[in-house]
């Protein structure tokens, strides 16, 4: 009795011992996080910057596999036909116990019907869209909270700082497919008109369609070749504005080489064109965003385009799922609140320091309703060799809010 009472004493102080060892690996001092939150991105070959935000999270508050906070899924990379794959992965978080509150970005097609779905399983889970794909009464019906790019506001502001920049005249460029996007052309217009109050010429080009028989690699082609022949045109104190991402990297190429202006890109990043236009390698600044924008700054500045070109600092992508993130993880503490923009805000300002965001609620202006958990948010233009503009700290005049292209 003795020899087996030893025994059992010798298994249960082993057994104390790989508990304590175990809990002292875990965040939070030992016992795991409380709760979870999910984070829902495309890849890396889709949408890089998505998914280093979900990373930039579990470095912060562990990985759920190690007794952290966050949980991480990709959403296939042919997103729109597989909608099923994409709302089962949503959805199938829920069954998390833990889990109280999913980040979906981008919101592709089928988040909506997935956060219905969690809905009804866990009205607990609060739900969070970055840059939603559906129709934003569809999407505001289904999240608590949704954030978009300011495309209305960034209509006037991006040709406010092309005056601030010096420039005389606006090239818009884009094709019918985009123009056919309510927001889209919604933005060009306002634009026409912001060039008309500051004093500026406004320009319609045309470009292929990189989804059209010629491809990516033909509307490429064309921006080669075409750029150089509206620099001419217009003149260097131009300002150029394209609305596809593929036509942004050799438009910029040809820009730093021919003259001309740019203010920032449709989905501004300092990614995005430059590291192709100007043959930077960024891989040892991965994830770094101020060593990023350091290094493309020095490459601008050397080609001689100080002050006329710019971008945000940081990648609006990688923040709004960061942010998004720790927005969440604020509002589940009771530090924030569901529905307060200034909240939200500071949430993003965590992971841009040095950078400023504003913006407003969503209203829809067919039925001029102000929606109230769909923020539309931009944030500071950074231009190279200069700084930050103080695009942030402009006053929008409410006549832009509320126009509306004229159908065609």
């Amino acid at each position: 009795m003795k020899k087996l009472l030893a025994v059992l004493l010798s298994f249960m102080l082993v057994g104390v011992l790989f508990t304590g060892c175990k809990t002292t690996q875990e965040p939070g001092g030992g016992t795991g996080a409380k709760y979870h939150i999910g984070v829902v991105t495309g890849t890396v070959s889709q949408s890089e910057d998505d998914l280093r935000g979900g990373e930039r999270l579990v470095q912060e508050y562990g990985d759920v596999a190690d007794g952290g906070m966050i949980t991480t899924l990709t959403y296939p990379d042919n997103f729109t036909s597989e909608q099923e794959t994409t709302i089962a992965q949503i959805v199938g978080l829920a069954d998390d116990p833990l889990m109280k509150a999913i980040v979906v970005n981008q919101a592709v097609p089928g988040t909506a019907e997935a956060f219905k779905r969690v809905r009804e399983k866990r009205p607990d889970i609060l739900l969070l869209a970055g840059e939603p794909h559906e129709d934003p009464n569809v999407i505001e019906a289904a999240a608590d909270q949704a954030s978009s790019a300011d495309n209305v506001a960034r209509g006037y502001l991006i040709i406010w700082a092309a005056k601030q920049m010096g420039a005389k005249t606006f090239v818009h460029i884009s094709f019918p497919r985009h123009m056919s996007y309510e927001l889209l052309s919604r933005r060009r217009y306002i634009m026409e008109e912001a060039c008309k109050d500051l004093g500026l010429k406004f320009v319609f080009e045309t470009a292929p369609d990189p989804t059209s028989d010629v491809g990516v690699a033909g509307a490429q082609q064309f921006m080669l070749e075409k750029t150089p022949a509206w620099v001419q045109k217009y003149g260097k104190d131009t300002a150029f504005f394209c609305t596809n991402d593929a036509e942004t990297e050799p438009l910029l190429k040809q820009l730093m080489k021919y003259g001309g202006l740019f203010v920032e890109a449709d989905l501004p990043s300092p990614l995005m064109g430059y590291p192709g236009a100007l043959g930077i390698d960024l891989s040892a600044e991965q994830g770094d965003w101020p060593a990023i924008l350091k290094k493309v700054e020095q490459a601008v500045v050397d080609g001689g385009g100080s002050g006329r070109f710019g971008t945000w600092a940081y990648s609006y992508g990688y923040t709004t799922t960061a942010g998004l993130g720790e927005y969440a993880k604020r509002c589940i503490d009771g530090t924030a609140t569901m529905g307060n923009t200034q909240d939200l805000f500071d949430a993003f300002n965590k992971y841009t320091p040095g950078a400023t965001w504003n913006g407003s609620n969503y209203k829809d202006l067919n039925t001029g309703i102000t929606s109230p958990n769909h923020v539309l948010i931009y944030q500071d233009t950074y231009v190279f060799g200069k700084g930050y503009l103080g695009t942030t700290k402009q006053v929008v005049p409410d006549k832009y809010l509320t126009l509306k292209a004229p159908s065609s």
